[in-house]
């Protein structure tokens, strides 16, 4: 977390509540660079939407401040925030041009008819849909109508643009495309993104960094390779990317290791995260692509008999789920290259990995 000295956007001990009874967001501290691309990632009521309405200005605080540069901003209205906002739902007035659309809010502003045309033009260049500034938005597609939206909130070239799960609408090849243009388009211009999604892929494609919401609070927030290298918790290792979960006991802590005995047979090493002392239950945390079948991996790896239950060819990767300890659930990811073994349920394999890709976690 930066600094409050230097946040560009910052949360400070923010509650909210609607009823007055039930906190949807809970003592939230967050500060945000100038320049960042932050995303809110999270399930359906996990309060990540909730806080960037707040920040927008269309809820309230119930407890805290916001700042924007420093400033407190929760007694000023939406429009006199200087935001962008893009939205799932496009929001285009659909009895007016694209041009018109992007005049809007330059209107708003007394910006000069001259000047207008200029910043139209610059924002629709930017996001490659200059030839549309006449059409209607019925006479566009939906990745069209998302790109106009988006120039929309940077016509005005505000320093801050807040997104609203703005993808969420679109098939994934244009998603996709889409994730790249608008991180090029926010490192190119210099402006500060606050995005929010429960797409955990779109958030580790796109961000600096990623506040990972559950429950009102943030549970992590660090880099997309620290989530998923390194989540502090269980929540986190089950929601970003996919992730295999022995449970056991700690038998033994020493240090930066501890033994976990596996409820269905057997020891391992595991990095302890937030594990205490000797007894505690815990979910020991594997990436599927760090598991090999048949391993190779040297002194010091551990290993352990599998069945084969499912193999799923998935063009550049395997999918193969076992049976692993009593666990019916556990998936490897093995690249798919010449002379790749392909295995069948009901095949008895080996399974192993290095015990510093496996991580000792709350249950």
């Amino acid at each position: 977390m930066l600094d409050g000295t230097g946040a560009f956007v910052e949360f400070d001990r923010v509650q909210k509540s609607y009823d007055g009874e039930t906190l949807v967001v809970k003592d939230l501290n967050l500060s945000i660079g100038k320049g960042e691309f932050l995303t809110m990632l999270g399930p359906s009521g996990s309060g990540k939407t909730t806080c960037l309405m707040m920040l927008a200005g269309f809820e309230t605080a119930t407890h805290g401040e916001i700042r924007l540069q420093g400033r407190g901003i929760n007694g000023i209205p939406p429009h006199k925030r200087g935001i962008g906002m893009v939205f799932q739902n496009y929001a285009l007035f659909p009895h007016m041009t694209v041009a018109e659309n992007l005049a809007f809010p330059l209107e708003v502003r007394k910006v000069g008819k001259a000047e207008q045309e200029s910043k139209i033009s610059r924002a629709l260049g930017m996001v490659q849909m200059g030839a549309f500034g006449g059409r209607r938005p019925a006479q566009l597609s939906g990745g069209q109508q998302q790109r106009i939206a988006l120039a929309r909130a940077l016509v005005f070239e505000p320093e801050l643009v807040l997104m609203d799960e703005p993808l969420g609408a679109l098939d994934k090849q244009l998603r996709e495309t889409l994730q790249f243009e608008i991180t090029r388009l926010a490192h190119e211009l210099g402006i500060t993104v606050v995005y929010v999604t429960h797409d955990q892929t779109e958030a580790l494609t796109m961000s600096d960094r990623v506040a990972v919401f559950d429950d009102g609070r943030i549970q992590q927030l660090a880099t997309p390779d620290e989530l998923y290298e390194r989540p502090e918790n269980s929540f986190v290792a089950q929601f970003i990317g996919e992730n295999n979960t022995l449970r056991g006991k700690v038998s033994a802590i020493d240090g930066g290791t501890c033994v976990v005995a596996l409820d269905g047979g057997g020891e391992i090493d595991a990095v302890p995260v937030n594990v205490a002392k000797v007894g505690d239950p815990t979910l020991v945390s594997i990436r599927p692509e760090r598991v090999e079948i048949d391993p190779q991996l040297g002194p010091g790896a551990h290993t352990l008999d599998a069945e084969v239950l499912e193999f799923i060819y998935m063009g550049d990767v395997f999918r193969t789920r076992l049976r692993v300890a009593g666990r019916d659930d556990f998936v490897v990811k093995t690249r798919n290259r010449a002379g790749q073994t392909r295995l069948a349920p009901g095949d008895k394999v080996r399974i192993g990995w290095l015990p510093a890709d496996c991580r000792a976690l709350n249950v």
